[in-house]
């Protein structure tokens, strides 16, 4: 049975996907700093779709995380053909008024641990005849977005790095992909502590993260280099590239400038 290893599995995006694995007989390496609700998403999907789940719950934030991802994986002694780094937050406010700990791990999860884990494990997913590295960015990566600059910055760099991997690894065995979803229905607003207006403004656009999941998993078996689903979303990340750059500045940065925190 092939496997694949999902960070950020507990909620959202990365248990939806992880149900789109399951329902294709993957096994599961599940890694989340929840642990409460990774355990739960583990045992429903075992019991649903009758494969074995690994779980491992970590903080991406800290240092070495790949090491102590692969010496955990590693003992398992199964074939891995599936990487999704797909852990990730955000933070809503002015960059001078956020903590800069906060920011700065951000930095860590929504970077340095995905570069650290892609390059820990493009060697085992390489030793397969065909295998998938998918990277969670977001539709905010194509454009300046004033109040979650460090998110969307962070973002961008996912999406630069993956299509230059992508490129780098044409010639092999190994499939690189970015999915960019926009507003999707997760905890994502309580984590990135978004005020009600937001949230509202948000609310308009969702899309469910099973709809998310399946687009995107589809999309990592067909090869496709940038995924982005649902059409208002493909539009979004279109426009950045006609409109002047003030205009869509001014517009994004009095959705996201907090009103009401």
């Amino acid at each position: 049975m092939p496997s694949a290893l999902i960070t950020g599995a507990a909620k959202g995006i990365g248990r939806a996907i992880a149900g789109e694995l399951a329902q294709r007989k993957y096994d599961l390496f599940l890694i989340d700093i929840d642990e409460y609700e990774l355990l739960r998403t583990a045992r429903r999907l075992e019991e649903q779709y009758g494969i074995f789940t690994y779980t491992l719950t970590l903080d991406l934030s800290q240092p070495e995380v790949a090491q102590t991802i692969q010496s955990w994986y590693e003992q398992f002694r199964k074939d891995l053909t599936v990487v999704v780094n797909n852990a990730g937050f955000g933070l809503n406010g002015s960059f001078e008024q956020i903590p800069i700990a906060e920011q700065l791990e951000l930095i860590n999860v929504n970077i340095k641990a995905l570069v650290e884990i892609s390059y820990a494990f493009i060697p085992i997913l390489k030793q397969q005849s065909k295998a998938y590295l998918l990277n969670v960015g977001s539709t905010t990566a194509y454009q300046t977005v004033p109040y979650v600059s460090i998110y969307a910055a962070s973002k961008a760099f996912v999406v630069s790095f993956t299509r230059g991997l992508r490129h780098e690894l044409r010639n092999s065995n190994l499939s690189v992909s970015c999915l960019s979803p926009g507003s999707t229905d997760t905890d994502f607003v309580n984590r990135a502590r978004m005020g009600e207006s937001i949230r509202k403004t948000a609310a308009k656009v969702n899309m469910s993260p099973e709809a998310v999941a399946k687009i995107a998993v589809k999309g990592v078996f067909r090869g496709d280099s940038e995924i982005i689903p649902g059409f208002i979303n493909q539009v979004g990340a279109f426009l950045p590239r006609v409109i002047p750059k003030a205009f869509i500045e001014k517009v994004v940065g009095d959705i996201y400038e907090p009103k009401d925190n």
